[in-house]
């Protein structure tokens, strides 16, 4: 089901147009959402969503509107979601599906504060903002299974959908592609001061690092091999790769450090969630 299902007699309700409520909806927008079927809440919006709501022509509404939703997008922070829910419960119609990119709050505490209905978790990530992002969700039992294709399409529209049966592995989703771009960022960055370490200057360095990170990832995602299979491609026997490789594969190389900072994530969200 795509965008085009979305209508001002039948909108989505966006709650919350900051960092990532407002990156979603414009890759929605990007991807053929129509401005007149969405309807944003939102008392003051942050500058970047501000200027795009305007050129799109939306009006950020500091209220509920009075409108029957197709499908609510919650994207309030966690600190504050326990009072925007009950506000919201007007807007739920008996086929509006709910959905909350509110980390660490779980279904049980969402149902409380907007009654017995359908509701999707959904944990996105960054990329989402250039349609190449994956959403990981949970649905509760009042999910059906058109509700479930509605929200894959949404969803499908700014990157790859991935749905769990069990909410508590909704934590270690985001440890790994929640947290994970900024993993990708920070191998860039330690590359690039690698590189100038090494003698570089700092500009090729860090141009140098910029496209060999973008340019592993975009190779990676057109290829049907296994990372582990693309890395002995680029290996060549008692080559430099693999005098790198060593000392990034040792025993307290990345694989360890990497797997000790995902369960840290992973544990930090536990923590949240409560």
């Amino acid at each position: 089901m795509s965008l085009s299902s979305f209508a001002p007699d039948a909108p989505m309700v966006l709650v919350g147009a900051g960092r990532m409520g407002g990156a979603l909806l414009k890759g929605w927008l990007d991807r053929g959402l129509a401005p007149e079927a969405v309807v944003v809440i939102d008392p003051a919006p942050p500058p970047d969503s501000a200027a795009m709501l305007a050129i799109a022509g939306i009006r950020a509404e500091p209220v509920r509107p009075r409108v029957t939703a197709k499908v609510v997008v919650v994207a309030v922070k966690p600190q504050i979601i326990a009072d925007v829910l009950p506000t919201l419960r007007d807007l739920l119609g008996g086929d509006t599906v709910t959905v909350s990119i509110a980390a660490g709050v779980r279904l049980a505490r969402l149902a409380a504060g907007l009654g017995d209905s359908a509701i999707v978790r959904a944990m996105p990530n960054m990329p989402a903002q250039i349609g190449r992002g994956i959403t990981a969700a949970v649905a509760n039992a009042r999910v059906t299974d058109d509700a479930r294709i509605l929200v894959t399409g949404m969803l499908e529209s700014v990157g790859e959908v991935a749905w769990v049966d069990d909410e508590a592995l909704i934590d270690a989703v985001t440890a790994v592609s929640g947290s994970g771009p900024a993993y990708v960022f920070l191998l860039a960055e330690c590359l690039a001061d690698a590189g100038i370490a090494a003698g570089l200057d700092k500009y090729i360095a860090r141009r140098l690092a910029r496209a060999t990170v973008t340019g592993a990832a975009e190779l990676m995602r057109r290829s049907d091999l296994t990372p582990a299979e693309l890395r002995r491609n680029v290996t060549s026997p008692n080559g430099t790769t693999e005098a790198a490789l060593k000392v990034l594969m040792a025993d307290d190389g990345l694989p360890k450090l990497l797997t000790e900072a995902v369960a840290a994530a992973k544990r930090r969200s536990e923590e949240l969630s409560g």
